[in-house]
């Protein structure tokens, strides 16, 4: 019996997912209404409350992340079924891609909780201390402040979820090199990051100190997703093997 070996159909569409997500968030993340600092809540507010597309910029930072997550789920699923390492580093590895896919996609489900919050409850919270008269603005302030806070908690916890499946799913990437490893390092970097990123937010919200781990999770996640894809894209077509040859379960 011969079996046809081909999972470039898989791995074509955990790149292609993971690059699309990648370009649909930072096209609506260059949309996002800003103030000069974050955590300056008057100065922030009051931009939001004047954005006309906020709940759609929120919408497309939601596409963006489920198709990120999405890929990473495709891609730890595929990695978990690799059949070419030796037995325990097979199972270790395995599981690791695993624990990834799990965690993007507990990571997708809180980044949907998260865009409720802050792209729907802020917003109107938001709205309704800009227009609320003198006397009524200090308890709609403390509203929307409240519901800030909440936005970092939720933001935290997303990071970290985030960062931990780009770790988990690059480390699998690195060690199985069916890519470049490179691609992998590079996505772990991605989410080393993110688990920065989310530290911080707990820690002290939108502050200067996210601005290095920011970049860097960016800058990497854009590289490792192209890279990724062109990769993926190029792969060679299937071999035939022999089903009773330990390579034939190889990818």
């Amino acid at each position: 019996m011969v079996a046809v070996d081909d999972r470039r159909g898989t791995w074509r569409l955990a790149s292609s997912l993971l690059l699309a997500g990648v370009v649909v968030s930072i096209l609506a993340g260059l949309l996002h209404a800003e103030s000069h600092d974050a955590n300056d809540h008057v100065a922030s507010f009051t931009a939001y409350a004047n954005s006309g597309t906020w709940t759609a910029v929120h919408l497309g930072q939601f596409v963006g992340m489920a198709l990120v997550c999405a890929g990473l789920v495709s891609l730890g699923t595929a990695l978990a079924s690799l059949g070419s390492a030796p037995g325990v580093q097979r199972h270790a590895l395995a599981w690791t891609a695993r624990l990834g896919a799990l965690s993007a996609a507990a990571a997708v489900a809180l980044y949907a909780a998260l865009q409720a919050v802050d792209g729907v409850a802020l917003k109107q919270a938001v709205d309704a201390w800009a227009a609320a008269p003198d006397t009524e603005k200090m308890p709609r302030f403390a509203t929307a402040e409240g519901i800030r806070w909440l936005e970092w908690g939720m933001r935290s916890y997303q990071s970290i979820l985030l960062g931990a499946a780009l770790v988990l799913v690059g480390v699998v990437v690195a060690a199985t090199h069916h890519v470049s490893s490179v691609v992998g390092y590079l996505m772990a970097l991605s989410g080393l990051g993110y688990l920065a990123q989310g530290w911080i937010i707990g820690e002290s919200g939108f502050s200067a100190g996210n601005s290095i781990p920011t970049l860097v999770s960016i800058l990497a996640i854009v590289i490792s997703a192209a890279w990724l894809a062109v990769s993926t894209w190029r792969m060679k077509e299937p071999t035939t093997r022999s089903s009773g040859s330990p390579e034939s379960i190889a990818p």
